[in-house]
Formats: C-alpha cells, sequence, structure tokens
C-alpha cells in the first residue's frame, strides 16, 4: 500500500510506497529530483509541500530551518507521505546560501521614528563580511538580554546594518532598546536567518506589504529592487494604526517619485482624526485594489508584520490568484505571542 505523489516541476504523479520517502521514489520514477546527500544534511533536496502531510524522519537543523518547516518547506530525502501529496523542489533563483556569521557591531546612530519606534544603526567590528538577502533578518543581541529576531532595513552591502525596534508594553528588550541603549554600546548580531528575501530572477509584478516595523524587511526589499533596476509594478503598501505611527513616509513617497514602477499606499487601521489616507485593513485595502479573482496571478508578495496581519493578507493574496509559494513570510511572535501560542497546543 502506498500513496500518489505529485511532483509539480515535472508534472508527474509518482507511486510511493509505505515508509519510502518520495526522493527515493522519485528516482526510482527516472526523475531527475535535485539532491546531495541523501541523508537529511546538506539541503540540497530542499521543497515546497504544496498539499498533503509527511512524516520528517531525523534531520540537520542546518539543512531545514524551523522558519522554513513552518513555511511548508521539507526535505524530500526524509518526507514519508502520511496520504496522496504534491510537492516541488525550489527553482534555483528561490534558493540563496550566506554564510552564517556573528558579528561584534556598535551602535553609531539612534533615530527615534515615533512615539515608540527606534532605528537603530550599526557598524560592524568583527565577525564580517556579513552577506544576506534583501528581507532576511538576525539575531540580535542588546547587553546581557535574551537575543530577539529583527529584520535587516538597509540593503544587502551598504553599511550601517539598521534595525526597526518598536517598544511594546512589557518587552524587556524593546523597553531596553528604547530608554538605555545608547551610541558606542556593543550589540551582538548572529544570521543571517529567513526565507521571505526578494527573489531577483522573478519578473512578475510585486507586492510588498509592511504593517508597522515590518517596513524594515519591506524597505530592503524595495530599495534592493529599485537599485538593481527591476522594471516589473511595485506595489508596496505600508500599514499602521494611526497618523503618529507612520514613518519613513516621505522616504517612500520620494522613491515613488524618482520609479515610475514604484506605487505607494498608507493604510491606517484606527485614526483618531479625519485623515485622507486609506483607512481599514490593509488586507482589505488590498482586496479592494485586486477585486479579479486572478488579479495577482504570476505575481510575487513578501509580507511582514503582526502575525494576524499577515495571515489575512495571505488569505487575500490567494483568494486574488496569487500562488502560495509566491507569498513569502517570516512569521515573527513576540514573547507573549509564543507564549500563547504554546499554551493552546
Amino acid at each position: 500500500m502506498g500513496f500518489k505523489v505529485k511532483v509539480r516541476n515535472v508534472n508527474q504523479t509518482i507511486d510511493v510506497e509505505t515508509g519510502e520517502s518520495i526522493l527515493e521514489a522519485a528516482i526510482l520514477a527516472g526523475i531527475d529530483y535535485p539532491c546531495g546527500c541523501q541523508s537529511g544534511n546538506c539541503g540540497a533536496c530542499k521543497s515546497e509541500l504544496v498539499s498533503g502531510e509527511v512524516e520528517m524522519s531525523p534531520y540537520s537543523d542546518f539543512a531545514l530551518l524551523d522558519e522554513e518547516r513552518d513555511q511548508g518547506l521539507v526535505l524530500a530525502c526524509r518526507a514519508v507521505p502520511w496520504g496522496d501529496c504534491e510537492i516541488g523542489w525550489l527553482e534555483p533563483d528561490e534558493v540563496v546560501a550566506h554564510a552564517r556569521r556573528i558579528l561584534t557591531c556598535r551602535v553609531t546612530k539612534l533615530i527615534d521614528e515615533t512615539h515608540d519606534v527606534r532605528r537603530v544603526q550599526l557598524d560592524i567590528e568583527d565577525g564580517g563580511p556579513f552577506d544576506f538577502s534583501a528581507g532576511q533578518y538576525a539575531s540580535v543581541t542588546f547587553g546581557d538580554l535574551p537575543a530577539r529576531d529583527f529584520s535587516m532595513a538597509n540593503r544587502p552591502g551598504v553599511e550601517p546594518l539598521e534595525f526597526h525596534v518598536r517598544h511594546i508594553d512589557g518587552g524587556l528588550v524593546s523597553r531596553y532598546v528604547a530608554e538605555t541603549l545608547k551610541v558606542g554600546d556593543t550589540v551582538r548580531v548572529e544570521g543571517p536567518f529567513g526565507i521571505s528575501y526578494l527573489r531577483e530572477t522573478h519578473g512578475g509584478p510585486i507586492v510588498a506589504v509592511a504593517g508597522s516595523t515590518g517596513l524594515a524587511p519591506v524597505l530592503s526589499i524595495v530599495e534592493t529592487a529599485l537599485c538593481k533596476g527591476l522594471r516589473q509594478p511595485i506595489l508596496t503598501y505600508f500599514g499602521v494604526r494611526d497618523e503618529r505611527d507612520l514613518y519613513l513616509v516621505a522616504h517612500l513617497e520620494k522613491l515613488a517619485s524618482l520609479h515610475k514602477n514604484l506605487r505607494l499606499e498608507t493604510v491606517l487601521s484606527e485614526p483618531t482624526d479625519a485623515t485622507d489616507r486609506r483607512t481599514g485593513l490593509i488586507s482589505s485595502a488590498i482586496a479592494s485594489d485586486f477585486s479579479r479573482t486572478n488579479a495577482l496571478d504570476g505575481a510575487k508578495a513578501y509580507v511582514a508584520g503582526p502575525p494576524a496581519m499577515v495571515e489575512a493578507t495571505m488569505e487575500v493574496l490567494q483568494s486574488r490568484g496569487m500562488r502560495r509559494q509566491d507569498c513569502h513570510a517570516d512569521a515573527f511572535y513576540t514573547e507573549a505571542e509564543k507564549a500563547a501560542v504554546e499554551a493552546a497546543k
């Protein structure tokens, strides 16, 4: 007894016997499936599980990151189906490999952008060079506090490193950054991490969606795309609660004035005063702008911000024809949100 598994890249359905890995069955079926060690250590067979469920036997954390598995990626050499499935290996332009670095950095500038958002700029003093793809993030340690994940807001290869930190009520690290961190302090940065990075060879429209400090990776993606001369439409949505929560809008508007393919939409979910800006949920704004069910077929999205906003936006994007594999986001949760998730298990 076995299961049917469709391999999307070659539009072929194969039979996978009970206990057999998808990679083993694919090779036996004559499919030239990308692979390397075939033992879960190299990541060469990293694939997207489009539908169905698999069991993953032991594998190296370096071959498949936890956040990649959370996004639906698997190792074909370790994926044993529980039922009929569809799978597709990652195309070459979707895979990046950067050396993971542990950097010693020094704070060179602190910029208070809003009542609760601070931009932190760092110079690398030791451990570089630091290569990453636009949209990725790092694990950042301030003082003796626990490490937290923050996305790089600067373009790859351009210093200083920049992170956007929002002060969250009860947040130990964000309070330290808001009230105690000072120019000259040493900061530890480890990375890069993340799979929601700019696919530079993609030629279709780009939808970049930022909620609050999710602007950091979106800014890196948008600036990198423009700097590299990508000509397709780049639709950027920036959503916050109120006018006082907006930042770097003038910079984004200037970029839009210089690049005809860039469009900016700012959305306020809870404005306290009358406003000329769009209001409501950012996902609703996108749904309104793309009313046809196939309007976003062929586009790619990069979404960053609060988990609820990311999930709602992903649903809208896919309802408008965007393929799931073209919707990119890294899951960021506050410590309180993580605790709630664990308690719900």
